[in-house]
C-alpha cells in the first residue's frame, strides 16, 4: 500500500529520529500500517498518536517494557498508580528545575550562585523546616521564650504546599536565601531585640503599624515632609515611641527609632513578605514602605 506516513514523516511529526522509529515499531511500539509496493514500512494516524505517547514517558523515565504494558493494557491498577506517581515525582522534579531556571536567567546567576539555588530547590520537607526553624530562632529566639516570640514565628514561617505551583517554587528559593543570608538575620534581629519590654508590657501597637496609621491618612492628603502638620505627627510617633521605651523623647530617642524604622523599611524586609504571601496562598502584603520612608524624611526635618 502507498497511503499514510512514511518512516522519515512519522519520525518528524514525532520529533524523534527514524531509527528511534524504527526501533519502536520492531518492539510493536508503535504499529505499521502497511508496506508500500516497494516494501518500505507505513504507518496511520494511530502511530503518530502511539510515538507521542512513547516519546512522554520515555522522556519521564519510564523504562521500555513498563510501557509495553501500558499500551496493551496489561499494567495492574496498583502498579499503574505506583507509575502515576514517579510520574508526578518527575513533575515536580521538572518544575523545581524550572523555578532556578528561571530565577537564575531574571537575576543573570553565576553558575555558584545557581548551584546554591538548586540546592535549596532540592531540600526535602524536613530540610527545609530545619532551615525555617533556624533562621526564626536566629531572629527571634526561641518560641517559647515569650508571646511576641511565639507569634512572630507562627506568622514569619514559611510552608510550601506539596505540590507547589511554579510561582511558590521560585518564591521558596529566594525567601530561602534571605533567611540564609547573615545580614539579613541580623536585620530581623535587631527588629525584633529592640523592644524587649513588649515581652512582658500590656499589648500594645507595634511602632511600624502606628507609624503606617498616622501617616497614610497624611500620604493620600497629598501633605509635605517640612509642613506643621508633619511635626505634629512626628511628635505624636516620638511621644508614643518615648512611653513604650520608658524613655524621654529627646534626640537619643529619636535616633534610635530613625534607626528601627529605617531598619523596618528595608526593601529586604519588604520582599521577605511578599514572597511568604506567594508561598502561603496569602493576600498580598500591603507593607508601609512609602509610609515609611515619609515619616523618616519628615522626622529629619524636625527639629527637638
Amino acid at each position: 500500500m502507498d497511503g499514510g506516513y512514511s518512516i522519515g514523516e512519522l519520525a518528524r511529526l514525532g520529533g524523534v529520529t527514524v531509527k528511534a522509529v524504527r526501533f519502536y515499531s520492531e518492539r510493536g511500539l508503535v504499529p505499521e500500517h502497511g508496506r508500500s509496493a516497494a516494501g518500505h514500512r507505513r504507518y496511520g494516524p494511530e502511530a503518530v498518536m502511539r510515538l507521542g505517547l512513547v516519546r512522554t514517558l520515555r522522556e519521564l523515565g519510564i523504562d521500555l517494557a513498563t510501557i509495553e504494558r501500558i499500551l496493551d493494557r496489561r499494567l495492574p491498577a496498583a502498579e499503574a498508580a505506583a507509575h502515576a506517581e514517579a510520574v508526578a515525582v518527575q513533575m515536580r522534579v521538572l518544575r523545581l528545575r524550572y523555578a532556578v531556571l528561571s530565577a537564575a536567567a531574571r537575576r543573570g546567576s553565576t553558575p555558584e550562585e545557581m548551584d546554591f539555588m538548586h540546592r535549596l530547590a532540592r531540600l526535602s520537607a524536613a530540610e527545609r523546616d530545619t532551615l525555617v526553624d533556624d533562621f526564626l530562632n536566629s531572629a527571634f529566639g526561641d518560641p517559647d521564650a515569650g508571646p511576641l516570640s511565639r507569634v512572630l514565628h507562627r506568622s514569619m514561617a514559611p510552608e510550601l504546599p506539596d505540590d507547589p505551583t511554579s510561582e511558590q517554587l521560585e518564591a521558596w528559593v529566594e525567601l530561602a536565601e534571605l533567611a540564609e543570608d547573615p545580614e539579613f538575620r541580623s536585620l530581623m534581629r535587631g527588629l525584633f531585640t529592640e523592644h524587649p519590654a513588649l515581652e512582658t508590657a500590656p499589648p500594645r501597637k507595634p511602632i511600624v503599624a502606628r507609624v503606617a496609621e498616622t501617616v497614610a491618612p497624611l500620604l493620600a492628603a497629598g501633605v509635605t515632609t517640612n509642613s506643621p502638620e508633619a511635626a505634629q505627627s512626628v511628635t505624636q510617633i516620638t511621644t508614643a515611641y518615648a512611653a513604650v521605651q520608658e524613655q524621654e523623647d529627646d534626640a537619643a530617642l529619636r535616633e534610635s527609632l530613625a534607626a528601627h524604622l529605617t531598619a523596618a523599611a528595608d526593601p529586604r524586609r519588604e520582599r521577605y513578605s511578599e514572597l511568604l504571601s506567594i508561598i502561603n496562598g496569602w493576600d498580598p502584603p500591603n507593607y508601609p514602605g512609602k509610609e515609611l520612608d515619609w515619616f523618616l524624611t519628615a522626622m529629619a526635618q524636625t527639629e527637638h
